[in-house]
């Protein structure tokens, strides 16, 4: 299944479309996506490869229906410094407040260190680029969440000495900031890239992406973030390979994912699957949609939230040369049980 044609037929698809079509940058990636009170915002890096410094952060925006022409927010030559290289953007829309971007800076993933930036006007302008405090990285990948008492959470992680997960909050949408321990890791699945979500019984929970042990792992807090269990596994397969998740207005929890286990490094990692599944509980899923499947494709790091309006909007990398944008109603997605790791045939 490899159309927009096959994929529409599916119940719950109300769109899929590129982001932009005439335009075709050398390489795109790492998207993000947000809600404005003006509509919707998709951000990414673009850029020869992830590791050059020409790389910048683009944004386009949903109006009347229609794409705007992309147009860069921030590159690496806008910084200081011959290391400087940008990664991994994240957007999130504070209520009467700010659209805050936040990015990472440096060689690699390594040693990377994080940045931020605020627009009040939507993103038609932006602060200077700001480095977060010492040890700070801001959310790795995924949106933050806001809680109820103010504290915007982001789920961050480090890929220095191996791969770990921790958490980030500021209560004064960046201005300070505090982190978590380590969350604990005890089989080793190196895991990055945390997603939040919020449980009806006031428990926080994490999704995240494994580099080892081929499943999708997870982790709960009940006291607001400040601890976490040990991260376990669910049973859906990961290949390494970024994920993100939404906690619906109905409870629910929606995940779009690489649905492989098949690992595979380099230039030719095989994320030919891209798939979308629905929770009651958070580690229990049904299928729900193939988004992508097309062999020797890559189709990755999702990004997805839940409009004012109950829609579900995914924007995804395509192949690494596109982006890829899907609105989904909930109420009409058929929910089937999980079939094997192998799902798609």
């Amino acid at each position: 299944m490899n159309t927009t044609e096959q994929i529409m037929v599916q119940p719950g698809m109300l769109r899929s479309e590129f982001v932009f079509d005439n335009i075709e940058f050398t390489e795109c990636h790492a998207p993000t996506i947000v809600e404005t009170p003006r509509g919707i915002i998709v951000g990414w890096m673009s850029g020869k490869h992830p590791k050059h410094y020409d790389v910048g952060i683009w944004y386009s925006r949903l109006v009347n229906g229609k794409w705007t022409h992309p147009a860069e927010i921030v590159r690496a030559a806008d910084s200081d410094g011959e290391k400087s290289r940008l990664w991994n953007p994240s957007m999130f829309q504070a209520k009467d407040g700010p659209l805050l971007l936040f990015y990472r800076n440096g060689p690699g993933p390594h040693t990377w260190w994080g940045m931020m930036m605020s627009s009040d006007d939507e993103g038609r302008k932006w602060t200077k680029p700001k480095r977060l405090p010492e040890g700070i990285l801001g959310p790795t990948k995924n949106k933050p969440v806001m809680l109820k008492d103010g504290t915007l959470l982001c789920g961050s992680s480090t890929e220095k000495d191996g791969w770990k997960v921790h958490m980030e909050n500021t209560r004064d949408l960046g201005k300070t900031w505090s982190r978590t321990a380590l969350i604990a890791d005890p089989c080793d699945f190196c895991a990055i890239q945390p997603t939040i979500l919020n449980h009806s019984d006031g428990r926080l929970q994490i999704l995240c992406r494994a580099g080892k042990g081929r499943r999708i792992v997870t982790s709960f807090s009940k006291d607001k973030a400040k601890t976490w269990t040990p991260l376990t596994q669910i049973h859906l397969p990961n290949a390494s390979a970024g994920i993100d998740a939404v906690t619906l207005k109905d409870g629910r929890f929606i995940l779009v994912y690489n649905h492989t286990n098949r690992f595979n490094s380099g230039p030719d990692q095989r994320r030919e699957r891209l798939n979308v599944a629905v929770s009651e509980d958070g580690i229990n899923f049904k299928a729900a949609l193939v988004l992508e499947h097309t062999l020797l494709g890559e189709f990755a790091y999702p990004a997805v939230i839940q409009s004012g309006d109950g829609k579900v909007h995914i924007v995804y990398s395509w192949n690494r040369k596109k982006l890829k944008y899907v609105k989904i109603d909930t109420d009409k997605l058929v929910l089937k049980e999980m079939p094997n790791s192998n799902w798609p045939k």
